[in-house]
């Protein structure tokens, strides 16, 4: 007895291929439209989406093309093959076009980098399928043996396109970086591009140096004098547009065609299969007949070609729109100048299309005492407790977002200062982590609030500041809004002591090793149950208000229970006691306490691997890395560390 009706069976059969080929073309379409919106986006579902499309895409043109390879199996000789059979297999190489990928996506990750012998025998055995399927169908009796021919051509070069550019990745290291001077070419200078918006500068340094510490190698005193003679001397909004842009360059080549496509061989092959594409939809016009195929395949014909037509489009508007181009213009013959002002302004006309924005220009929030309201604030005990146990939906449910532009300036000052004060003893720079800010005002201050941040390790002073932020914002003006502070001081140690928290807690490889999870877990569960003894606690102000009159105030005593948790409660407290104790007027105070997070938001940036900050930069990037960049071009850079100890520099 059959599992489903006959109809229903016949249905299956007339349609799984139609409609797998269907899919297929439209999960290329969403791939090629929203793959590069990962970038300046922290949507979760733009990132949903994406890898749910990267996951099934390969899946259904793979299963597409095998179904293709049993057509005709009961039709005996292939010249008597059903016509609309033959009209199917012409689908063969559109699907090779699909497996090629869009060139705005070839990687999700980086670890998707490292699969190109995979992707090799992908190519090999998936034209080969497609091969056996044109050879099965080929009938002199129809033009569509002949016109699978440059389908067959395009079908290669998109589906080789892509394995090219894992193959240069693998063999440089995990990186293209050190070969890409060959993709552009010519001779780049750090004049500004009218209105250009510090691209030339930017690939400048992308060519440059940023190869040097993302391949994990020694930056030269020549490249450390260069990269700081452009950055040193701008605005803190002109130094950070010259880092965005240059991790913009970098997301394109780490997760992108970028290698491949704005090479002359790769123009040349792009022309080649749009051609291709174009010259096949033309014939097919002129010289198939309707009347002899199925309408229903007729049309899903058309649908493929003008798919692929406009996934060409739409790929070449791309690369004409993007900083490649105005690199390419600038660095051809000086007469080209009036060219290059022209070129920026007519594309910059487009707003929706070249917005400028290349990174989500956002940091994320994570605030202790409010994930130990939650509670009371969110849903019912249920809901809650879900989201507390999954992690991953918890890390996109709680989390807010601030944007980054008060942060600049605060940021490049600092970097400046510690630049200037500290000369050449980078290794003592290097290994600041809050102590510097606190050691300038004094032994008095030192000795109230040094403690905490020398003392202990970073993942714990982190903790300790973090909850001592919040507490010290209540203790010293009743007035004062936690959420909302007034002060601008005030803001930027919010925003900070919050973006270290998502860190510590979300992105813990992004930080020096530690337990920093299990001391927030800890934490967390003796602020919970504080606030159990009050239930009518409703905000983070009378939540603060709480745990400065709370019993933790006084030491716990020692025991087995007390020698297992890494609770900070306690210090914490005790160091927003010492900050309001501190003689300083309030702004002075919040000034301190944000250069403090400052210090710790560098010293993280200095102690992260560039495979990790290369990782977030699909996921709309980090504030942290282009921090790290910004110290890499000032001079604070480990690997140029290395090299001073190398030529004994005083």
């Amino acid at each position: 007895m059959a599992m489903f009706p006959e109809r229903v069976q016949k249905l299956w059969d007339e349609w799984q291929l139609r409609s797998m080929v269907l899919v297929s073309l439209f999960l290329q379409i969403v791939l090629t439209i929203f793959s590069n919106r990962r970038k300046f986006t922290v949507a979760i579902w733009i990132r949903i989406l994406i890898w749910s499309a990267c996951l099934s895409a390969d899946w259904v043109a793979t299963v597409s093309l095998g179904t293709l390879s049993q057509l005709g199996d009961s039709e005996g000789k292939h010249d008597d093959m059903d016509p609309n059979h033959t009209l199917m297999a012409f689908w063969a190489p559109f699907l090779l076009l699909h497996l090629g990928g869009p060139g705005t996506i070839t990687a999700y990750s980086l670890e998707d980098n490292e699969l190109w012998l995979r992707h090799l025998l992908g190519l090999v055995v998936q034209v080969g399928v497609a091969f056996y399927v044109f050879l099965r169908s080929w009938t002199s009796r129809t033009p569509l043996s002949f016109l699978s021919i440059p389908m067959f051509v395009a079908g290669i070069i998109k589906y080789g396109e892509r394995t090219w550019h894992l193959t240069k990745k693998e063999t440089t290291g995990t990186t293209a970086a050190l070969g890409l001077q060959s993709i552009i070419g010519g001779d780049h200078g750090t004049k500004l591009i009218l209105g250009g918006k510090y691209i030339n500068e930017a690939y400048l340094l992308f060519v440059e140096q940023l190869r040097h510490p993302y391949a994990d190698l020694i930056l030269s005193l020549d490249d450390q004098q260069k990269s700081e003679g452009i950055i040193r001397y701008l605005s803190s909004e002109e130094a950070f547009k010259v880092v965005e842009a240059e991790l913009s360059f970098l997301y394109d080549v780490l997760y992108t065609k970028a290698v491949v496509v704005y090479s002359p061989l790769g123009i040349l092959l792009r022309t080649v299969s749009f051609l291709s594409i174009i010259s096949t939809l033309v014939a097919f016009s002129f010289f198939i007949e309707r009347h002899e195929f199925s309408n229903v395949d007729i049309n899903i014909t058309y649908a493929l070609l003008f798919g692929a037509i406009f996934l060409e489009i739409y790929a070449i508007v791309m690369l004409i729109l993007s900083d490649w181009s105005i690199v390419w213009l600038c660095s051809s013959k000086r007469k080209y100048t009036l060219l290059t002002n022209w070129f920026h302004r007519a594309i910059t006309s487009f707003p929706s299309l070249t917005s400028g924005k290349r990174w989500s220009r956002s940091m994320a929030q994570n605030n202790l005492i409010d994930s130990c309201l939650r509670n009371k604030t969110k849903f019912d005990h249920e809901v809650n407790s879900f989201f507390d146990k999954n992690k991953f939906l918890e890390r996109y449910w709680y989390i807010t977002w601030e944007k980054v532009e008060d942060m600049k300036e605060p940021i490049f000052s600092f970097l400046l200062e510690m630049t200037k004060d500290v000369g050449w003893d980078l290794e003592k720079l290097l290994k600041h982590r809050g102590d510097y800010v606190i050691t300038k005002k004094g032994d008095s201050i030192s000795s109230k609030l040094g403690w905490s941040i020398v003392a202990v390790e970073f993942d714990h002073s982190i903790l300790l500041w973090h909850i001592a932020t919040d507490l010290f914002s209540y203790i010293n003006d009743d007035d004062e809004d936690p959420i909302n502070p007034k002060s601008e001081n005030a803001k930027i140690s919010k925003y900070l002591s919050e973006y270290m928290l998502y860190l510590l807690v979300m992105c813990p490889f992004m930080l020096p090793k530690g337990i920093g999870k299990f001391r927030f877990r800890d934490t967390c569960s003796e602020v919970k149950t504080i606030f159990k003894q009050r239930q009518s606690i409703s905000n983070r102000k009378e939540a603060c208000r709480l745990l400065l009159e709370a019993e933790t105030k006084i030491k716990p005593e020692s025991g087995e229970a007390k020698s297992k948790s890494v609770s900070v409660l306690f210090e914490a407290c005790v160091l927003a006691e010492n900050l309001k104790s501190v003689e300083m007027e309030l702004e002075e105070k919040w000034e301190m306490i944000s250069k403090v997070w400052v210090e710790m938001l560098c010293y993280t940036a200095s102690h992260c691997g560039w495979a990790q900050h290369g990782q977030q930069l699909r996921r709309g990037g980090e504030l942290l890395t282009h921090i790290c960049l910004l110290m890499s071009h000032l001079g604070l850079s480990e690997q140029f560390q290395i090299l001073k100890d190398a030529l004994n520099i005083p």
